[in-house]
């Protein structure tokens, strides 16, 4: 027995010897050639996007506060005291138009047109008297009949025309009186709504004061500023010396936040001002709305009202065969870079009609279906080469085949090793090198 321990331990070191001189043969029989390969250039990829011509709709933004088409104050034209309030004079609230708002007392005035209705009484009498007197006075000089023609002042014309002045001054203080009998009665001039109440019952007021603050309910305006250079984009109705005037003006779309919502109403452009305002250099513009307080339109939209704050969509002049992009487009004011069929780049000098938020829109200088260069470069150079993202080569999954093979003749190999160590088991660090080895 001891003669074969001693053997054994002789052998087994001898055994490993052999078995790692096997593998290392092994390995160094099986290892694939070694190729040469040129550095490889880093293709960049980028992301592209294709060229595609569409219409479009140039739009300019605005904004602007809701203003009443027509204001005014309402004024008495007579003084008196105030007999009577209507219910529709208060602040807020609507009224129609001729409706009667406010009254004053209108005994004076009543008292005014008897005493002028007396006055023209005397002067229709003195008038009728002076006409027979003057009749008389003909006939008596035709009696005498001398033959000559008579004065006016035999025939008593300068008194008869005293007379009919005095009836036509009667008969107008009766129009004056009566007109200042209806003026204790005030009436709306129009359709509308009070912005301010001024007066109430028993105040005395006077000729020229203003009681009430009114504004009508037809239409609805917003002033929209828009500055010089968005001009171009929009058709607007302008004025001319000659009366002549442009067609209705373009389509506008109001929005605004209320109650936490977003509402839109619809209107147009109906004039512009007759200035440019001198500081901001814009022109203002007005958009009306047809009844804003009307019920028509989505349901729960609130009345577009007075002093609300909206933003404006004003739709402008139509563009065909143009391109829509995106701001990262550009390559400065008014460059761009395509990709050609061989995944190069080309530098593209083209027609910017528009910036509009993260958008571009390119005329003349770009083609139908063309690849435009999105992805930012540091470097870009005309004629460099490019990958893009749809369009990467099937030769880079080929290139990754020799890699699978060399991994699988090495695993063979450590699979041999693994398979030495089971058998006569070596240790651990032995392994270890044998596996850096491979």
């Amino acid at each position: 027995m001891r003669v074969i321990k001693g053997l054994i331990k002789v052998l087994a070191p001898l055994l490993v010897l052999a078995g790692g001189a096997y593998g290392a043969w092994y390995l160094v029989r099986t290892r694939p050639p070694v190729e040469t390969q040129p550095p490889e250039v880093i293709v960049p990829l980028v992301r592209t996007q294709t060229a595609i011509a569409k219409s479009v709709q140039f739009k300019v933004q605005a904004q602007g506060t809701v203003v009443p088409r027509t204001e005014s104050a309402l004024v008495p034209e007579v003084s008196g005291r105030v007999v009577d309030v209507s219910s529709s004079l208060a602040d807020g609230a609507f009224f129609e138009e001729g409706e009667v708002l406010l009254r004053i007392e209108p005994q004076d005035f009543e008292l005014a047109v008897v005493r002028t209705e007396a006055e023209v009484a005397r002067a229709s009498h003195r008038l009728e008297i002076e006409k027979a007197e003057a009749e008389v006075a003909r006939r008596e000089w035709e009696s005498l009949g001398s033959g000559e023609k008579p004065s006016p002042l035999v025939l008593r014309q300068p008194q008869l025309a005293e007379a009919r002045a005095a009836l036509a001054s009667a008969q107008a203080a009766l129009k004056q009186a009566e007109r200042n009998l209806e003026r204790t009665v005030l009436r709306a001039p129009y359709t509308g709504r009070v912005r301010q109440k001024n007066v109430d019952v028993g105040q005395y007021v006077t000729v020229g004061s203003a009681v009430a603050r009114l504004y009508s309910v037809d239409y609805a305006e917003v002033r929209l500023p828009i500055p010089d250079d968005q001009l171009a984009f929009v058709r607007l109705p302008f004025d001319y010396r000659d009366g002549s005037r442009r067609p209705s003006g373009p389509r506008v779309r109001l929005s605004a936040e209320f109650a936490g919502r977003t509402h839109h109403w619809s209107g147009r452009i109906v004039r512009t001002e007759g200035e440019i305002d001198p500081q901001s250099r814009m022109i203002h513009a007005v958009a009306q709305v047809e009844d804003p307080y009307g019920r028509q339109g989505p349901a729960g939209r609130p009345p577009l009202a007075v002093g609300l704050f909206v933003q404006a969509e004003i739709f402008g002049k139509q563009a065909r065969g143009v391109f829509v992009l995106p701001r990262a487009a550009l390559r400065g004011p008014d460059r761009l870079i395509v990709v050609d069929s061989e995944n190069r780049l080309r530098f593209r000098e083209v027609e910017v009609l528009r910036s509009q938020g993260e958008q571009v829109i390119v005329g003349q200088g770009l083609q139908e279906g063309e690849r435009v260069l999105l992805s930012p470069l540091d470097t870009a150079v005309e004629g460099m080469r490019v990958r893009t993202e749809d369009g990467i080569s099937r030769e880079d999954a080929k290139t990754r085949r020799p890699e699978k093979r060399r991994l699988t003749e090495s695993s063979r190999g450590l699979a041999l090793f693994a398979a030495l160590r089971l058998c006569v088991r070596l240790p651990s660090s032995v392994f270890h090198v044998l596996q850096v080895a491979s």
